[in-house]
């Protein structure tokens, strides 16, 4: 959510922030801008929607300076206009902001008291008219990003830039994650290592509450009490930044087809190397002592610790809650004094799942958390961080992301079944052996893309859609509506078959298809029932289930696509390629955004 790329360096600045913004595109965004300083002025470029906009203007209004800062907006305060683009500025000082000012108002009158006067809805535009403030006071830029620090409250990631000052960028995060990237006489400063790859591979993550000073030769970082603190900086790697399509039209297939390589890779990490047993890339790991589970995320990754409580409940008999982060500090849920909370984050800095777990760190549970970014504030604020492996996910509608999720998870379900006792040495090494199985069970599965194209083609010309499954099928089938929904912009809703007869049955009829998730299980007939209520009243079945659970249950269905077999367990991992490739190809059919859907953001990083 956001992006921000700041630099001070030797070389002309405005092409290298275009370069990172392009890099921070998948947070999701409606406008952009870029501010420099030239001659001891400062001159900005700011334009509304995507980044060819900002190109343009730049393009007709070239920009020059060899220190700058830039800004991808998500609006909160204030439509995507291009008076409520970042950066925001005074004569004095611009600054780009990621979160939210939960005291602007505040401060804004008190700054209308003293004469000044605000042109846009934004908060932002209150801390630089703040910064400014305290520069009329005569005191350095140094001390007046100070002064204002001081008085902000709420979550955000800030860099300022400063009037006849041409080697300084003061940058600060509280809440909202900050990097800053060390190269050969130029500094620079992003949202992630993502948007600095291209320039250096030495990076240092800010901590909470840090501040920092860069200029060109080096930088010098206060924690929130003022005092210097040396942060390592760590060398990442090329290939976990690199961002290419390759062949693929969008990101989203890319990563889509990536899913058996990462699923290879993944199992090696997570299954020992003679394939019989479970282990966790992570020390002290031991549930013997424990007495409970809750696991905490949003969107997609709740959905993933949704399937995973039948997995912990029914194959580890470990009790297990699953809660919506934004919603569990408010619930005030009573925790276990031996329990344990799980947070699984595809970022590692979705601030709800931060929050929650920072509450729970307060309420003294040992922190587990299952994340995609290792260098995460999710990750380091664990006492375990077990990592998916997945790679850069690009695309905002996580894919690859989410069946890393779900076998991490799922692994995680087997060590502790394996821990309490509940399996044996022969039931682990089974369970490891059809895990195994899932790279290339998903590559048949990813065989079956053009049957899936073609049902997602006429599934696009409906309005609605429902989706069903029982079991862990009935977290999936919410997944499935999510995605649908995200990158297609149809109405969809899942729900478990059993619930079907209580209300949305409702809702079926010859123009509301729906799409049942049936692996013959032990399930399998009792969601066969269910799907004969939809047919008797006209619905139109898309039914994805095996060769067995088609061959009973295909007859009269609108469309059938036919899955490998795979152990019941694991049938939410792989029945997840089906579900998003329905969402995408309907997607691509409607000619919608793919890769950045309206209105999304691939890291939510304010409540």
């Amino acid at each position: 959510m956001c992006g921000i790329i700041g630099i001070v360096g030797g070389e002309e600045a405005a092409p290298k922030m275009m370069e990172a913004l392009k890099r921070l595109e998948y947070r999701g965004y409606d406008s952009a801008g870029v501010a420099t300083l030239v001659d001891g002025k400062l001159d900005r470029r700011r334009a509304v929607g995507k980044l060819a906009a900002l190109s343009e203007e730049l393009a007709a209004n070239p920009i020059q300076g060899t220190v700058g800062i830039g800004h991808t907006r998500w609006a909160t305060h204030g439509a995507p206009t291009v008076a409520n683009a970042h950066p925001h500025a005074t004569d004095r000082a611009m600054v780009v902001h990621n979160g939210i000012i939960e005291n602007f108002k505040e401060l804004r009158t008190e700054l209308e008291e003293h004469g000044y006067s605000f042109q846009t809805e934004t908060d932002t535009e209150t801390v630089v008219a703040l910064l400014t403030y305290y520069l009329e006071q005569g005191i350095s830029p140094f001390d007046a990003a100070d002064a204002t620090l001081k008085r902000l409250k709420g979550a955000f990631a800030l860099c300022m830039l400063f009037r006849n000052t041409d080697d300084l960028i003061i940058c600060a995060r509280r809440g909202s994650p900050l990097a800053i990237g060390y190269g050969d006489r130029s500094m620079y400063i992003g949202s992630d290592a993502l948007a600095l790859a291209p320039f250096t591979n030495r990076i240092c993550y800010l901590e909470e509450g840090d501040w920092a000073s860069v200029t060109r030769n080096g930088a010098q970082i206060f924690d929130e009490e003022g005092r210097l603190a040396n942060r390592q900086v760590a060398e990442i790697p090329v290939t976990a930044c690199l961002v290419d399509k390759g062949e693929y039209k969008h990101f989203m297939a890319k990563e889509i087809h990536e899913q058996p390589v990462v699923m290879e890779n993944l199992l090696s990490a997570y299954i020992s190397a003679d394939h019989q047993r479970f282990v966790a890339p992570v020390e002290d790991l031991d549930f013997t002592s424990l007495s409970r589970l809750s696991i905490v995320a949003c969107g997609t990754a709740h959905y993933a610790g949704a399937v995973s409580k039948y997995w912990f409940e029914q194959l580890a008999k470990f009790p297990c809650d699953v809660d919506v982060a934004s919603e569990f500090r408010y619930r005030q849920p009573p925790l276990d004094p031996n329990g344990a909370a799980l947070f699984v984050s595809q970022s590692g800095e979705t601030a709800d799942t931060l929050a929650a777990l920072r509450h729970c760190r307060e309420a003294e549970q040992r922190i587990l958390s299952v994340v995609n970014v290792p260098t995460s504030t999710i990750a380091r604020e664990s006492d375990a961080p077990l990592p998916t492996l997945a790679g850069p996910e690009i695309g905002v509608a996580s894919t690859k992301a989410f069946t890393c999720q779900l076998t991490v998870l799922a692994s995680l379900a087997a060590i502790v079944a394996r821990q309490r006792g509940v399996i044996d040495a022969a039931e682990e090494a089974k369970m490891a052996g059809e895990m195994l199985k899932l790279p290339a069970l998903m590559r048949d599965a990813l065989k079956l893309e053009s049957t899936i194209a073609s049902a997602a083609a006429d599934l696009s010309k409906y309005h609605d859609v429902l989706y069903l499954g029982r079991g862990a099928m009935f977290p999936l089938a919410l997944e499935g509506a999510l995605k649908l929904k995200e990158i297609s912009y149809m109405h969809a809703e899942g729900y478990a078959s059993g619930e079907l007869k209580h209300g949305p049955i409702a809702l079926i009829s010859e123009e509301v298809p729906v799409v049942v998730l049936a692996p013959r299980d032990e399930l399998f007939d009792k969601t066969v029932s269910n799907m004969q209520e939809v047919m008797a009243r006209g619905g139109r079945i898309i039914l994805i289930s095996d060769e067995a659970g088609v061959a009973e249950a295909g007859e009269g269905a609108w469309k059938t696509i036919t899955m490998p077999e795979v152990d019941p367990m694991l049938a939410p991992i792989l029945y997840t390629i089906p579900v998003q490739l329905l969402a995408y190809h309907g997607a691509v059919v409607k000619g919608t955004d793919v890769d950045q859907p309206r209105n999304l953001a691939k890291s939510v990083t304010v409540e």
